[in-house]
């Protein structure tokens, strides 16, 4: 299995590193660790209105914003080395020992899904660097990758936990077939007993839902329940600190249309909750 980590300066970096050790330990997984230097644009970071005013002025002002653009981007290539150095010797010291460092350039989504290409899954923490300006929203980026990867998207909580049990909220759809098929051979978590949690009415149709996604986890141990409410209120209720809560992303039903959105619902902002998502 090979594991993409994608990191930032972002307080999440460590679980993202963490998460991506204890999946590669289970797994025997080779881990890429990834670190993307957006572009920026000088003057719009600086809210520049240099173009309203006279040539000569202009000029020296953009020679100026050149050469502090140059110097912020030796920064930024030394900030993410660092970053890329030290999630690799976290990795080494968890006894994983086929690590690749990766650093480049360009929009972070489109470099995630261009090296998704050989990878299993993808990691990411569920804010980005500049989370301390949002506490309550967890960006675009999220969004935007869980949107475009084909592969599983675990999306790391602030701390890590180890996990001692997969809630899994199933709604029958092929998102969450996809999950269950995952769940059925998935090495890194074998051992985790699985709660399938439905959102509503315990009838036939729900019955047999749950009893085929049991079925594709053979080897598993797993419980089941099929309760009445609001997915969002279920779920939190059911879930423990040391639960890996896997969903579907994506849809129409009930469970799933709460993953992403605009922002990052309310599921994703719980606190303390990693996520496995799957389209």
């Amino acid at each position: 299995m090979k594991i993409l980590a994608c990191l930032d300066a972002s307080p999440y970096a460590a679980s993202v590193c963490n998460s991506a050790a204890w999946v590669a330990q289970r797994t025997d997984g080779r881990v890429e660790l990834l670190h993307v230097i957006q572009r920026h644009d000088a003057v719009s970071d600086r809210h520049d209105l240099s173009g309203a005013i006279g040539l000569g002025v202009k000029s020296s002002l953009m020679e100026e914003l050149a050469r502090i653009g140059e110097e912020e981007g030796k920064l930024a290539r030394q900030r993410g080395q660092m970053i890329l150095d030290a999630a690799g010797e976290r990795l080494a010291d968890a006894g994983i020992r086929d690590v690749t460092l990766t650093h480049r350039h360009g929009g972070i989504v489109e470099t995630i899904i261009e090296r998704e290409a050989d990878a299993d899954v993808v990691i990411i923490g569920k804010r980005g660097a500049s989370s301390g300006f949002a506490a309550d929203h967890i960006g675009s980026k999220v969004e935007r990758v869980v949107r475009a990867s084909t592969l599983p998207v675990l999306i790391a909580a602030r701390e890590f936990q180890v996990p001692k049990r997969i809630l899994f909220a199933f709604d029958g759809g092929a998102s969450a077939v996809r999950a269950a098929e995952f769940l059925g051979s998935d090495r890194a978590s074998a051992e985790l007993p699985v709660h399938l949690l439905t959102a509503g009415l315990d009838n036939a149709h729900n019955q047999r839902e749950q009893e085929r996604a049991e079925a594709m986890m053979p080897n598993r141990s797993v419980t089941r329940s099929i309760e009445a409410g609001e997915p969002e209120d279920l779920i939190r209720a059911e879930a423990r600190p040391d639960d890996l809560l896997v969903m579907g992303a994506y849809g129409h039903s009930r469970i799933r249309s709460l993953i992403v959105g605009s922002t990052t619902t309310a599921m994703i902002r719980t606190p303390g909750l990693s996520v496995l998502l799957f389209r």
